[in-house]
């Protein structure tokens, strides 16, 4: 690809960079769109079969198209892919595919973005490239001995290859807990479930009511006015988790998720399998003897697989780092469709997991990040 230059970039295809395209178009702008994938929807269309949405339908919609009826309240990932594809289509959006950026410089008044296929200039760039964009795999000590598979999360698909089989899952986050269930309701003769941060387990819905939808204030209020009251919801709802073997989070849930970027774990089924003893919690991985992995607390086992839900970052340090604009996490320390004092014109949508869900934060951002590249286009001329 030769050096080009267009007013505004977006960078990455998936439900943040659609959505932004969508709203710059509908304010007469249009921006090209670069994704290193091949199509729209493919990221949703690889993950694991059980996979659904865990904000309702009604809460999960982008700017300026709802979400059919008939996907009911809780989404499925393949029905999401196609949603993002009816959403390109409506909006004629024409993402370039295969283009994976590698660096964002400053050129004058101007950003330069460099790719794999050569650069483009861009007046505005924003940064949609998702919340999970790279899997964190771990090595762990004497992993390399161990006859096992060891893979990340991002690679399970379904429990048919593990059916008959000792399973451990490393980390409790939301894919880990939903894969452990999996595995246990699909016939894995045993799952273990190693956890090195206690998680905040929450249900999905209270009553009618989706979790989710309730915590839209939590964004806002301090934690030790909501906290006290998520603990007793938890207690009330799910119960003593303790008695099953999950260690008690050391933080709750707003609590932790500002301090460590940690989201609660919404339960889809890990509750009832910990209650029928088909998942066994314990202490996190600490490393592989032979055919055994050791666990933090010396408690061995030894699995026919290890599957590590270790988590993802968003990928943006190789690409924005030396900007100044991330924080400690990776993160963008601006989101919202602003853009920092070090790099104007520079945003990032999609890159950040709230309480309320990642998907109506991205409805928000966009429409944000649209106006205010209005904004500048107006002032720049």
């Amino acid at each position: 690809m030769d050096d080009q230059h267009t007013e505004v970039l977006v960078v990455g295809a998936g439900p943040a960079g659609l959505a932004v395209a969508a709203c710059l178009r509908r304010r007469g702008i249009d921006a090209m769109i670069v994704d290193a994938g091949e199509r729209v929807g493919e990221t949703w269309e690889r993950r694991y079969e059980r996979l659904h949405l865990h904000t309702p339908r009604i809460q999960s919609a982008l700017p300026g198209l709802r979400m059919p009826r008939r996907f009911g309240r809780w989404v499925a990932k393949d029905d999401m892919a196609h949603y993002l594809r009816v959403y390109a289509r409506v909006h004629d959006l024409q993402p370039r595919f295969g283009i994976r950026v590698r660096r964002v410089e400053p050129d004058g008044a101007r950003w330069r973005v460099v790719t794999d296929g050569g650069a483009i200039t861009a007046d505005e760039v924003v940064l949609a490239t998702g919340f999970s964009s790279q899997a964190i795999e771990p090595q762990w000590p004497g992993q390399e001995s161990f006859p096992g598979a060891v893979l990340h999360a991002s690679e399970y698909r379904d429990a048919a290859p593990y059916v008959g089989q000792r399973i451990l899952v490393v980390g409790a986050g939301n894919s880990g807990a939903e894969i452990a269930a999996d595995l246990a309701e699909q016939g894995a003769a045993e799952v273990r479930l190693a956890i090195r941060t206690p998680p905040n387990i929450i249900p999905r819905q209270l009553g009618p009511i989706p979790t989710t939808m309730l915590a839209v204030p939590m964004d806002f209020l301090p934690a030790w006015s909501t906290d006290p009251v998520n603990r007793l919801l938890q207690r009330v709802v799910l119960g003593d988790l303790t008695r099953y073997g999950m260690p008690s989070p050391r933080a709750g849930v707003v609590a932790q998720q500002r301090s460590t970027a940690v989201t609660p774990t919404i339960d889809v089924g890990l509750v009832a399998a910990l209650r029928a003893g088909t998942v066994t919690p314990g202490a996190a991985l600490d490393r592989f003897e032979g055919s055994e992995a050791v666990l933090a607390d010396g408690t061995r086992c030894a699995p026919d697989a290890v599957i590590a839900a270790t988590g993802y970052s968003t990928g943006l340090r190789p690409v924005v780092g030396h900007l100044g604009v991330l924080d400690a996490h990776g993160a963008p320390l601006l989101t919202r469709g602003r853009s920092h004092a070090a790099a104007p014109r520079l945003r990032f949508v999609g890159v950040r997991s709230p309480l309320k869900g990642l998907l109506l934060q991205i409805n928000l951002d966009a429409r944000a990040a649209a106006r205010a590249i209005a904004r500048d286009r107006r002032r720049h001329g």
